[in-house]
């Protein structure tokens, strides 16, 4: 024998390694979202939603008995066991999340591995080479290596120098001959601290889209995450809109002026300013929510035009009124907008703009950034903002920005810490006196009737009005539409998973057709030496008879 070589395809190879990493992907997806549609199947008896449905009902038994001790009692518990299962939802997401960003750091730690481990083969290689050997045993083990590391990131193999066997990622060198461009993970603040990868040694972001490091990055930064700040913007507005009707309320020992729900802000100052760049200086302001001076009609025109300039995920976003335009009209076209704010009037007629959750990670969540208006319908009509303008504008990029809102008219709260989902509980207060619930309204200042109930009424029916997602969605509505979107998502992923799998498997099978050693032929090659051996051997044997008889026997 000559020598033994490889039989290969290399067209197949590089499909083969080009599915590998839309396999890991796919693989890698299904696993984590079966995860994640598990926390959203919880038995209905303990689910989040069964015990919303349980608080708005104790509001409405409430209000069918305002001056009910247990009623009260009974907001309370119901309220601290809708805020127990928001909380265990979001640690459990962020239980997740941090697994995700753990199986990060280790693919990077595995990929690093395999490229060191290629890297000697390919060193191996060249010397066996070197001396006229043929080291199909090395070949094995680097195809090996490269099937594995294909799963992990997208890759693509030139291997015709000889002796500089080259990966590439994206365009860009991972291994060429004996360098190695390694991958390294680091911290990022601006991302609550969860890994970054980037090139270790000039530690410029590396991008990857597909594989199996690719399908963890996006279920880490947009499925999880995602989940997170949906989670986060509906308990939010929920505890806000709660909050809201609750302090213009009269519980029947007098008591008003007070929270259900416990909000801890952002910073500690009322102005909502905060020194974002970490130098010591205060250099922007953090405002949630702003409420306007003026009772307004949705159905009235406004009677003049402008451009009212707001912050989205790409810049300003700016919407136009003109005269004829009602008020409806136009919180209905903000609320259509990119804008990342919310507008509606609350139930005092009063315009209302809120922020809510922003794209990406350069922005925080719940801080209204830019309120601008070129005409006069948030200044003199809403009450909302004192000048025109861009010198009136209101910009979070300054410290003060309050000032800018219309002098002893404009309410403003404070943004909230990150995360409500994880901290929100209800108000010590109504906890050690449920007296304290409200349920009554007052329209004189005073401590209203003993049978008023406007405020239980209020607070029960916010499950009936849209106030999320732009004003279109109910809380009902949030929950089917979470349930469906992460149902969709499981759905995708298993389909493409197995669709996957099924081809590798039939590339797999056509390699081995080519590459593979055929079983049944080396089998079928056996039998036959073996009968070539057994009649050889019957022949020596007649020899060695035949001249036994011709020398022994004969007596030559």
């Amino acid at each position: 024998v000559a020598s033994i070589e490889r039989i290969r395809d290399e067209l197949l190879e590089t499909r083969i390694l080009s599915e590998g990493d839309i396999t890991g992907y796919w693989r890698t997806r299904n696993s984590y979202i079966l995860q994640l549609e598990q926390i959203h199947k919880e038995p209905y008896d303990t689910s989040i939603r069964a015990m919303m449905d349980n608080f708005w009902n104790s509001w409405q038994e409430l209000a069918l008995l305002p001056e009910g001790q247990a009623e009260r009692q009974g907001v309370v518990r119901r309220g601290e066991a809708l805020m127990d299962g928001i909380n265990l939802r979001y640690s459990r997401l962020k239980q997740m999340r941090k697994m995700v960003d753990e199986d990060v750091v280790t693919s990077v730690r595995e990929i690093n591995g395999m490229l060191s481990d290629i890297k000697s083969l390919n060193e191996e290689i060249v010397k066996s080479e070197a001396v006229g050997d043929n080291p199909n045993n090395l070949y094995d083990r680097r195809d090996l290596l490269v099937n594995k590391l294909s799963v992990q990131l997208p890759i693509s193999v030139d291997n015709r120098d000889a002796d500089e066997f080259q990966i590439h990622t994206g365009g860009l060198h991972l291994i060429q001959g004996k360098q190695v461009s390694y991958l390294a993970t680091k911290s990022n603040p601006a991302n609550e601290g969860y890994h970054d990868i980037v090139w270790e040694e000039e530690g410029s972001p590396f991008v990857i889209k597909l594989g199996k490091l690719g399908a963890l990055m996006e279920l880490r930064d947009i499925d999880i995450s995602g989940e997170i700040q949906s989670l986060d913007e509906m308990t939010m507005a929920f505890a806000d809109l709660v909050n809201g009707i609750h302090r213009d309320g009269w519980s029947s020992n007098g008591s008003t002026n007070l929270d259900f729900f416990q909000e801890y802000p952002f910073v500690d100052n009322l102005s909502g300013n905060y020194d974002r760049s970490g130098d010591g200086e205060l250099d922007s302001t953090y405002v949630y929510r702003m409420t306007g001076l003026h009772k307004l009609q949705a159905e009235s025109p406004v009677g003049f035009a402008g451009v009212l300039t707001l912050d989205g995920p790409d810049g300003r976003v700016n919407v136009e009124y003109n005269a004829m335009d009602t008020v409806e009209m136009i919180l209905n076209r903000i609320n259509a907008s990119p804008a990342e704010i919310s507008a509606r009037l609350d139930r005092n007629g009063r315009l209302e703009l809120r922020s809510g959750i922003t794209s990406g990670t350069d922005n925080p969540d719940f801080v209204i950034r830019h309120v601008e208006d070129s005409g006069q319908f948030l200044t003199g009509y809403t009450g909302l903002l004192a000048g025109i303008g861009p010198g009136g504008a209101y910009d979070w990029e300054q410290p003060d920005a309050v000032s800018a809102l219309r002098p002893g008219g404009t309410a403003y709260s404070v943004s909230p810490l990150s995360h409500p989902s994880g901290w929100l509980r209800v108000n010590e207060e109504l906890i050690a006196d449920p007296l304290k619930v409200v349920s009554g309204l007052s329209d004189t200042g005073r401590v209203p009737s003993s049978g008023d109930n406007r405020a239980a009424l209020d607070i029960a029916q916010l499950r009936h009005r849209p106030v999320l997602n732009g004003l279109s969605a109910t809380f009902d509505d949030w929950f089917s539409l979470a349930v469906a979107d992460i149902g969709l998502k499981g759905e995708v992923a298993a389909q493409s998973a197995d669709s996957q799998e099924l081809v590798m498997r039939e590339l797999e099978t056509l390699r081995q057709s080519i590459s593979g050693v055929n079983l049944d032929e080396e089998f079928t090659e056996m039998i036959k030496f073996q009968h070539g051996y057994n009649a050889a051997a019957r022949f020596v044997s007649n020899i060695d008879q035949m001249l036994d008889t011709i020398i022994n026997r004969m007596g030559v």
